[in-house]
């Protein structure tokens, strides 16, 4: 016992979670300090976080319905009752562009959630375990790998039925998995011959905690910057999905299926409304998350920056 009435091995213990709080603390503030310098990715994060404000605020509080139609107005331009003018029926294009903001960037979202957990969740087994696991599903990422994602997206779109955003997410999930895969896998490949990794085994540790708790802590920050970025490849090709008729079916609105009326010589000529800004969102919102992604590269990993 010591003079404060614990044990040597318990102080230790503390001792060394307490070090290895700090030593996370200090990398995470280091990268926030980073990240807080890169001027460009703090104006598209700020770009980003307004965007999705007024996506969930505006058809709350606007005083028309999505679906509401008013043949009186129709292609009514900007101004008056209609801040951003009106669509071919009467539809009120300023709410609808928020409105389908919210699918589209929620779309994004859940795409990218869920193909960050199966990547990361097959590219840990396949980098841990080697051999007949990390041969099977990198060869399946191969596959993937073989084709253009567009040609893929349409394919699988066209035999699952389009018009769903179920369809949607469950269809650019597993065509984007295997990026993250390839990274997190080669990221463990290399962190599991560390001497700390030995220790793990000595001590009798099981992979299942030497996964989660040893192994992934160490390529979270990676996992972000790619997901950061994947967001943008998620929105592109949602939005072109629904340009082409094969994602969400109208009436509901997305920024994809809104730049549809685009299609139309007379209305790019004439009607800018119907179609500009809807495409300015998703121009600014892939650039601000791809600026974002570089800021995070860089923050993680100094080295990395070009």
């Amino acid at each position: 016992m010591n003079a404060k009435g614990g044990s040597p091995g318990t102080d230790g213990a503390v001792g060394r979670s307490g070090l290895r709080t700090r030593i996370g603390a200090g990398y995470w503030g280091g990268v926030f300090l980073r990240l807080a310098k890169n001027k460009p990715a703090i104006v598209a994060l700020s770009f980003l976080c307004a965007v999705a404000i007024a996506c969930v605020l505006v058809p709350v509080f606007s005083p028309y319905t999505v679906e509401q139609t008013n043949f009186a107005a129709a292609y009514a331009p900007p101004g008056g009752a209609h801040p951003l003018g009106a669509d071919k029926l009467g539809r009120d294009l300023f709410l609808r562009l928020f409105y389908g903001g919210r699918i589209s960037l929620g779309i994004a979202l859940a795409v990218t959630f869920s193909q960050t957990v199966l990547g990361v969740l097959l590219g840990s087994l396949a980098g841990y375990y080697r051999g007949a696991a990390d041969a099977v599903i990198m060869r399946v990422a191969d596959v993937f790998y073989s084709f253009p994602l567009m040609m893929m997206a349409i394919t699988m779109v066209a035999i699952l039925g389009s018009g769903s955003v179920q369809t949607l997410i469950i269809t650019l999930t597993l065509l984007t998995w295997p990026g993250i895969a390839r990274i997190v896998r080669g990221q463990i490949l290399t962190l599991r011959e560390q001497e700390y990794m030995e220790a793990c085994e000595a001590l009798g540790i099981r992979d299942s905690s030497r996964i989660l708790r040893h192994l992934l802590p160490n390529v979270l920050a990676y996992v972000i910057v790619y997901a950061t970025m994947g967001m943008a490849n998620a929105l592109l090709v949602e939005t072109s999905l629904s340009f082409l008729g094969l994602g969400v079916s109208p009436p509901t609105p997305t920024w994809g299926n809104m730049i549809n009326e685009a299609r139309n010589l007379l209305v790019v000529l004439g009607k800018w409304w119907l179609w500009v800004p809807p495409g300015l969102c998703i121009f600014l919102s892939v650039m601000c998350f791809n600026l974002l992604g570089d800021g995070l590269r860089d923050a993680v990993d100094p080295k990395m920056k070009r």
